[in-house]
């Protein structure tokens, strides 16, 4: 089959066992492979060597692109706007970085004419369905194979030893080093522990396998104090207090907020969570930078965002998070969400200080020029506190009684419906009416 006439796919490509199979076993299907790897911060990454591995492997070329500024500014940083957090936990370190790899991979098949994609992601994770879901929402057209969820190539592959024998055979290198005890996933965000003897959810882990961060009890005997700069939510300087090093560009800034977060032992996570396919995983993760930013963003929005617009984005950031973890970043009730956060945040402007100490981010002032805090309206001890704002004190006692009105009303129910069901029902501990089964009588009951 001439090249003109074989069909085109992009694999998005790591230099890993499993891509570099899967590279060899689509040649040999008979299509020509562009590899696509991201530069998204992975630590210590030889893109180099990625390539011509990739190139050795049978790739038609190999695409190396630095995502790493597009990924602090247009995806890490839409996150921290909203402060993000899947479950209450977890900061979407990989969650943030796949649709950043996705865009650019379907830009990467429209140049070059090729009507197919691939991954390397299992048939139980979450990155199958995020790859998937935001390259139909760039290019409806594109088509993608999942050889982890191909019947022929699953017979074929039943564990790592098919894998490296078809290594050996089409003289694919493979990395010399013994495999680690754990699937990791890195980017300049977060690095992530998966599988291995962490799928005992009780089983602990090694200390040395963190990357960036210390441990809390490793970290120095001094603390490190910060301040963070935003202009309407978006981080734009961080000076340390401390030696005197200030980052302005958005990429420097983040990592550097990597290092000294790091150094600090702050951002460490160890937890079970809820992946969308419908498992439970155990992950550990680090996010140094992120936890920081978060943080100080959080800080900062204390004193300069009203309290019904707080409560408000409050809800959109667990949908923000709920989207994201799904796959669902360029859906349009994601675009809803952020154009609403970005109004939110037009006076999220102002400097936290913060002080960096085994773990902890100690909050240590804040300042805006759009502060809605007012310390003489706040004051217990100013005579006269509020007259610029008509706030009378005694007038907390009307704003108490009207609020009670509902409270009152339903204890005056409460009270009826015992009496009624005096003899009839039975009553827990708690107040609460109960027929003989044990549940809650109505009041449609009585």
């Amino acid at each position: 089959m001439s090249s003109e006439s074989k069909p085109k796919v992009v694999l998005a490509y790591s230099g890993g066992l499993d891509t570099s199979v899967i590279l060899k076993w689509l040649c040999e299907k008979g299509f020509d492979v562009v590899a696509f790897c991201a530069d998204v911060g992975q630590h210590h990454e030889d893109f180099e060597a990625v390539k011509a591995k990739a190139l050795n492997a049978g790739a038609l070329k190999c695409v190396v692109t630095d995502l790493r500024k597009e990924f602090v500014t247009d995806y890490i940083f839409e996150a921290l706007k909203c402060n993000a957090i899947y479950e209450g936990r977890y900061l979407l370190g990989t969650s943030v970085a796949r649709p950043c790899i996705a865009k650019e991979m379907v830009r990467i098949a429209a140049e070059e004419g090729a009507g197919f994609i691939a991954h390397g992601a299992t048939g139980k994770g979450n990155d199958q369905v995020r790859f998937e879901m935001c390259a139909q929402a760039l290019d409806a057209k594109l088509q993608c194979i999942a050889p982890w969820r191909d019947a022929e190539f699953i017979e074929s592959f039943k564990g790592r030893s098919d894998l490296l024998a078809y290594c050996t055979k089409h003289g694919i290198p493979v990395d010399a080093k013994p495999k680690s005890n754990y699937s990791i996933d890195e980017n300049l965000f977060h690095t992530s522990y998966e599988s291995g003897v962490l799928e005992d959810a009780n089983e602990t882990y090694e200390e040395s396998m963190f990357k960036m961060t210390v441990s809390p009890q490793a970290a120095p005997e001094t603390s490190t104090t910060i301040d963070l700069e935003f202009v309407k939510g978006v981080p734009v300087k961080l000076t340390n207090k401390t030696d005197g090093t200030v980052k302005t560009d958005p990429l420097e800034l983040f990592m550097y907020a990597n290092e000294i977060a790091g150094a600090n032992g702050i951002g460490r996570i160890d937890i079970v969570e809820n992946r969308f396919v419908g498992i439970k995983s155990r992950g550990v993760y680090e996010t140094p930078g992120g936890t920081l930013l978060r943080d100080a963003h959080m800080d900062l929005e204390g004193i300069c965002m009203d309290r019904e617009v707080k409560r408000i984005t409050e809800g959109m950031g667990i949908e923000f998070a709920r989207l994201c973890y799904n796959g669902f970043w360029f859906a349009p009730e994601m675009d809803l969400i952020r154009y609403s956060v970005d109004y939110s945040q037009r006076d999220v402007t102002g400097t936290v200080t913060l002080e960096l100490y085994k773990g902890n981010i100690i909050a240590r002032g804040r300042t805006s020029p759009y502060a809605l805090y007012n310390p003489d309206l706040a004051s217990m001890d100013i005579e006269g506190g509020g007259d610029n704002f008509d706030y009378n004190p005694s007038d907390a006692a009307g704003f108490i009684r009207i609020n009670a009105v509902r409270l009152k009303t339903y204890a005056a129910l409460r009270a009826k419906t015992q009496e009624l069901g005096e003899g009839k029902h039975n009553i827990r501990e708690d107040g609460t009416s109960v027929n003989d089964d044990g549940f809650p009588i109505r009041v449609m009951d009585i």
